[in-house]
């Protein structure tokens, strides 16, 4: 079995991991924290490295858990109540509200429902706002292939919203 190296091993995984970490929070601090969690517990794991079938799996997994676990914390938090909040939400229609919330979603299940290169590539453009050439280093491929698969990918979106839309309007 080879031995496993935090430098070596670990420390590459931590694009991975903030990208897992990113598409799960929607917040590059949180994220980022989360990573340095992620690693923090690897290394104090580090007498069981060898027992593990995949490390990167383990890392992985880890980062994907402490995330879910952080937006739902987040999710849970309950905002004090002041006069301001009162009024905003006073003006706030909650059907528009849930239908925002609905779209977003729906926005959502179709990035995660595209082809595994166009949803990373989406990603990385439209999330972590990296360029067309760190794209392709990253990728091992050109700048013009993500350009076409960012534009395929964000066709897949558009085409899948505006369906949702018009079946939206025709069940109205």
């Amino acid at each position: 079995m080879k031995e496993i190296s935090f430098r070596d091993d670990i420390l590459p995984l931590k694009d991975k991991l903030f990208r897992v970490a990113l598409r799960i929070t929607f917040d590059r601090a949180e994220a980022e924290d989360i990573v340095q969690e992620t690693l923090i517990k690897v290394w104090n794991k580090r007498e069981e490295w060898n027992s593990l079938e995949s490390i990167e799996a383990y890392s992985l997994t880890l980062t994907k858990n402490l995330a879910i676990d952080l937006r739902e914390k987040m999710d849970a938090k309950t905002e004090e109540l002041t006069e301001q909040h009162d009024r905003t939400q006073d003006d706030a229609n909650p059907h528009e509200k849930l239908e925002q919330k609905e779209r977003l979603m729906w926005v959502h299940r179709l990035i995660e429902g595209l082809p595994e290169k166009q949803r990373r590539i989406m990603q990385m453009r439209d999330i972590e706002e990296k360029s067309y050439k760190e794209i392709a280093q990253a990728l091992d491929t050109t700048e013009e292939q993500v350009k076409i698969n960012l534009f395929r990918a964000r066709q897949k979106v558009k085409q899948g919203f505006l369906r949702l839309d018009a079946y939206e309007r025709s069940t109205n």
